[in-house]
């Protein structure tokens, strides 16, 4: 399994060549391209830890060792990072407005890691035709729509409020880098505008002296720098994660299972089967290799990272969109050059001068990520619809999916008792699956094989 085949005389391959995943360059051309992988998925995999009060570098270094884990478990035949999922974002803000901490945050997500290996062991023995049945496009894109946008409230009320300005300025930069820049630099624009965000922050406190606008910690309005590096100053250039999180937990803790909470969080084991499955189809795809063999061992060999990563306060995982851009642009495909990318991710996790320098963005440069990441995640509910030829000409479509997204995105909520209590994402991925197969099965539909040879169910 440790044997990569040198090809192309280990040089840059030429134009239309390309290097298979059990294959690699020279080991210093593999290394500047694991490198090139962790600049790839750096912005969004610390920037996601930080908005759901998780530690940016226990993010990072566990992004490492669970990029580590999926390759073993893969058996080096699936070339992909694990960074910071943000499937979770909005279950944790409602679990932390009910009133949860960081442990009832990784002990609810810890369980959905679990449900996702066992969905990937699944899958593994029994195929995939059990979870489109289940599952079909119209009901997973209704879901990653209603969880992305059930996150709108936290960028209106949290982050935004903290710099209107610089966070206009950030979302624009943020949008422009994306689209107008070309290959590499348009997959590292979230990164691109932290850093612009950054700076500019930094101008603002030098010319027009602090700001006046709403701290959460503080949970008042308070004149403030943007941007305070008193505990950057402090922090050890190396070191393990530690410390205490803004809540008081401590940054490695054990967690902490409540059932409310895990059901706030199941919904985004969905989205992760979806990001999941669409990956390694990509990854496919681009390669030309057979990957359905391995497609239960991404999914479980996911969750059973997200679960280690928060049984020690850890972030929740997710294979990397921004790393198979990457791919896409250099057809190298060598998971040689990712266990460097996860190497050079766990050095960075032991560096808490670096987490310092994360945990002292200012708060409007989030408000300017977050604005444009999380309608992204809620337009990728959009994404799977378009690309599975949803009929919304069909009642099924409509009828079926429509109250479950207004409930999610509302955080409608159905009580059951002072102790107990559905609401927002939770229960709004209940009535999209149930709503939408108590009508679809009322009317008995035909079968049919879309574009990837799979058998999905459409309403006649």
């Amino acid at each position: 399994m440790f044997k990569w085949d040198v090809v192309h005389d280990g040089r840059t391959p030429p134009p239309g060549e390309a290097v298979g995943p059990r294959e690699r360059l020279s080991w210093g051309r593999t290394a500047g391209l694991g490198a090139q992988h962790v600049v790839a998925m750096f912005g969004a995999t610390f920037v996601f830890p930080v908005v759901m009060g998780l530690d940016p570098n226990l993010a990072i270094l566990f992004s490492g060792i669970c990029t580590i884990m999926f390759l073993l478990i893969t058996n080096n035949m699936v070339p992909s990072y694990l960074g910071t999922s943000a499937s979770f974002v909005a279950a944790v803000a409602a679990i932390r407005s009910q009133g949860g901490d960081s442990a009832d945050v990784t002990g609810a997500i810890l369980v959905a890691g679990l449900v996702l290996a066992v969905v990937g062991v699944a899958v593994h023995f029994a195929g995939t035709s059990f979870l489109h049945k289940l599952l079909p496009p119209a009901v997973t894109g209704a879901v990653v729509m209603l969880i992305g946008f059930n996150l709108a409230p936290v960028v209106a009320g949290v982050y935004w409020p903290q710099d209107q300005w610089i966070a206009l300025l950030t979302a624009g930069v943020m949008v422009a880098a994306a689209v107008l820049l070309p290959g590499f630099w348009g997959r590292i624009a979230v990164l691109l505008a932290l850093i612009f965000g950054y700076v500019v922050s930094w101008l603002a406190d030098v010319v027009f002296g602090p700001i006046t606008s709403f701290v959460p910690a503080a949970g008042e309005e308070v004149a403030h720098d943007r941007v305070s590096w008193a505990a950057v100053e402090a922090a050890d250039w190396v070191g393990f994660p530690s410390g205490d999180l803004a809540d008081g937990v401590s940054v490695v803790h054990g967690p902490s299972f409540s059932l409310t909470f895990i059901l706030l969080v199941l919904p985004g084991v969905i989205a992760l089967i979806a990001e999941n499955t669409g990956h390694v189809k990509a990854v496919a795809e681009m390669t030309g290799d057979d990957l359905d063999p391995y497609m239960g061992r991404a999914i479980g060999a996911d969750g059973l990272a997200t679960a280690f990563a928060s049984a020690f306060g850890g972030s929740p995982t997710t294979t990397y969109a921004e790393n198979i851009g990457v791919m896409s642009a250099t057809r190298i495909y060598s998971t040689a050059a990712y266990y460097f990318a996860a190497l050079v991710a766990i050095l960075l996790g032991l560096c808490p001068k670096f987490g310092a320098i994360v945990n002292a963005i200012p708060g409007g440069v989030l408000g300017g990520i977050t604005v444009v990441l999380y309608g992204m995640i809620g337009l990728v509910g959009a994404k799977i619809w378009v690309e599975n030829r949803v009929d919304f000409g069909d009642p099924i479509n409509i009828v079926g999916l429509a109250a479950g997204i207004i409930i999610g995105v509302g955080n409608v909520t159905l009580v059951f008792s002072d102790d107990f209590q559905l609401g927002g994402i939770a229960l709004g991925t209940i009535v999209v699956i149930v709503f939408y197969h108590l009508v679809a099965w009322k009317r008995p539909g035909t079968r049919r094989t879309d574009e990837g040879g799979e058998e999905v169910t459409r309403a006649l």
